[in-house]
């Protein structure tokens, strides 16, 4: 059976605090898969960067100084209309969820934001750890941070064997 994971779908990264026009661009084209996957009953799993009021005092925020994703904040959320019942959320505090190991997966695609960091991060630590399933990625359903850098993700990921499509 396939999976979709949809990778922070969530409203700073759309047109929140870290929000872009690209962002915006995808989210209707993110609930056509989503409801497409569900449709065909598809496992789906939510990821949520998941930071806390201490958020500016961590590596992260050292590095990255913008408030976001704050846990219980409406910038926290998934984008509304999103969601689908029984899909599964995962609150993880970092680029990558490094608990993909606990999951039993045939296939694997990625959606969502931002390809440069954490779809990028999550297709690589999937493909480390299932190295013999079909990871892949729908960058018509991903942004990054800047058009050339969501590119520059994309190659990254094809060169270590993600199927990007």
């Amino acid at each position: 059976m396939k999976t979709l994971i949809v990778i922070d779908m969530q409203n700073d990264f759309i047109d929140g605090s870290l929000g872009t026009a690209e962002a915006v661009e995808i989210v209707d084209r993110v609930r056509e898969k989503i409801q497409a996957a569900h449709a065909a009953g598809q496992q789906i799993i939510f990821t949520r960067d998941t930071h806390h009021e201490n958020y500016m005092d961590t590596n992260e925020g050292k590095h990255l100084p913008v408030v976001h994703c704050i846990e219980g904040t409406q910038g926290w959320e998934i984008r509304d209309g999103l969601y689908v019942e029984g899909a599964t959320i995962i609150d993880k505090p970092s680029f990558g969820y490094t608990g993909w190991g606990e999951y039993k997966f045939e296939e694997v695609e990625l959606v969502g934001l931002c390809t440069d960091i954490c779809v990028v991060s999550n297709a690589l630590i999937l493909k480390a750890l299932f190295p013999e399933i079909r990871v892949s990625v729908d960058p018509a359903c991903c942004a990054g941070v800047t058009p050339e850098s969501h590119e520059a993700a994309l190659k990254t990921m094809s060169m270590c064997q993600v199927e990007v499509e």
